[in-house]
Formats: C-alpha cells, structure tokens, sequence
C-alpha cells in the first residue's frame, strides 16, 4: 500500500488521481479532518496525519510499503520530515519519495536549505529513499497569481529571469511511476518543463491562450514583500518566496533538464499546452476550491 500524505495540494491532489488511474493500493492522509471526511465519503481510505504529533503517522503507516512525504515548508521540515522517516523505518515502509524542491543540493535559497536538512534526516534514517526536486509549478498562476493576472499583470521582482517551470501533473507522474518501481533508490531527480522562459514571455503566451491581454510587471523588493504579507503570507514565508526570485534572477532556475522525459518516455507539458487546459479555471467557468 502507498499512503500520500498532503493529499489535499496541489501536487497530492494530482498524485491521487494518478495512482487511482493505475489502480494502485492507496491510503490518502490529510492535516484537516474535514478534508479526510470529505474524501471517505468519496470512498478512499482517508486518515489525519499532523506532523508535530508522530502518533497520528503511526496509525497511518500500518500497512503501508511506500510513502510519499510531503509537508508543509517551513524551518520546522527537518524536523518533521526526519520524524516521519523514522516512523517509516519503524514501520517496515520499503520507500520514501520526498518531494524537495529545485536543486536543493546546493542550498542557495531558504527554501532549499530547508528542505535538504529535511532530506540529510531522511538519509540519516535509513530507510531507502528517492528525491524529487522540482523547479517552480506552472499551476502557481492559476493559484497563487490568479488573481492579478485576471486583473492584467504578474508583479514580480523578477527582472529579466527565466525560469523553466514545469507542470505538476507530470511531476505526480512522475512520483507515481517512482513509486511503483524498485530502481530509483537513493536518486535525487531535479525536474523541469521544456523551456526557458523570462516572465514577459511567460505572460505573452498566457495572453495568447486565455484572450485577456497580461503583462509582466516589475515590482520592487519591498512592494513584493508588502503584497505577500498583506495576502496574509507569513513574514517568513515572504522573505524565503523573495529569496527565491533572487535566485532566479542570477539565472539559477533557467535549465531545461531531461528527468521528467526520462522517467515517463515522454516529452513534458509546455506551458502553451498548460495554458489551454486552464482556460476555464482562469475565466472563471469552474471552481476556485
């Protein structure tokens, strides 16, 4: 059995619905009771896990032979992360698939030094592992920036950056594939779209799919950081978003790299083809939630 953990997010959302399409032996586990009654009420097998509690992942974990580990992102995610490890080794769990974030192994940014101290816990725990490392997700202009690109703009202090995002639904397919086979053990996969996009081009070609004129906007340091906290970020969280746009500003998220072609035998997602499939959810003709 694999048991999903944020199953409730953007990436765990798509991860079920794949290993439902491959009819895999699945448990789903979420931070909200809500939504673990929601999803027993679609007939999966739902649990509630927190983190800071390790007795909720216990019950979790009986049974389980695979985990895929996602938390929230935070100081706090060695310490979280690791424990979970732990409990899986305890548990008898034969793979972990975390999901890291782009070129952690460097540690240039926050995000990613909080992540590979997360992952040096799960090394340390020694139940066998695989890492993957995702550069940003096309879905985030759909979530995080809907609202501004329906108003006309992306503000960003991005500059001239390019980044080569890629589409969530091909990273849960790719943990989904991992998860089902035994070879990728103690790799790290960085994974990236099929191109290397600055923001105004980004913007041109979600124009040309939704028919709204979008621009990218340049914005201050301090104006990004100022609209982050008061959409309710978190100062910490703002700070660490900051520092990764200033990561992509050196150039350091720009590389079109082979993984996700090389795990699924197929080319990924452009952004072109992302754009088309959310028209609706940019008009507005489905469901925000």
């Amino acid at each position: 059995m694999i048991l999903v953990t944020g199953a409730g997010g953007t990436v765990g959302t798509e991860l079920v619905k794949a290993l439902t399409r491959d009819k895999a032996a699945l448990r789903v586990a979420f931070h909200a009771p809500e939504k673990a009654a929601r999803a027993r009420a679609a007939g999966l097998d739902a649990v509630v896990v927190d983190f800071a509690r390790p007795a909720t992942l216990r019950a979790a974990l009986s049974g389980v032979s695979r985990l895929f580990l996602l938390s929230v992102a935070g100081p706090h995610l060695a310490s979280w992360e690791g424990g979970a490890a732990e409990e899986a080794a305890r548990a008898g769990v034969r793979h972990v698939v975390k999901l890291s974030v782009w070129r952690a192994s460097e540690e240039e940014y926050a995000l990613a030094r909080w992540h590979r101290s997360a992952e040096k816990a799960i090394e340390a725990s020694g139940v066998p592992f695989t890492f993957l490392r995702p550069n940003s997700f096309m879905q985030n202009f759909v979530t995080h920036h809907l609202a501004s690109l329906r108003a006309g703009s992306l503000p960003l202090p991005a500059g001239g950056a390019r980044v080569s995002h890629v589409d969530v639904r091909d990273v849960a397919e790719v943990a989904a594939r991992i998860l089902a086979e035994d070879s990728h053990a103690s790799h790290a996969y960085d994974l990236s779209g099929p191109e290397s996009l600055s923001y105004a081009q980004t913007t041109h070609i979600l124009s040309a799919a939704w028919g709204r004129k979008i621009a990218y906007l340049e914005v201050t340091d301090a104006d990004f950081l100022r609209g982050m906290t008061e959409g309710g970020a978190p100062p910490w969280l703002a700070e660490a978003i900051l520092d990764l746009q200033r990561y992509a500003k050196r150039g350091q998220a720009a590389d079109v790299l082979g993984s996700v072609q090389q795990i699924l035998q197929r080319k990924p997602t452009t952004l072109a083809r992302f754009a088309a499939d959310h028209v609706a959810r940019f008009l507005g003709k489905e469901m925000d939630g």
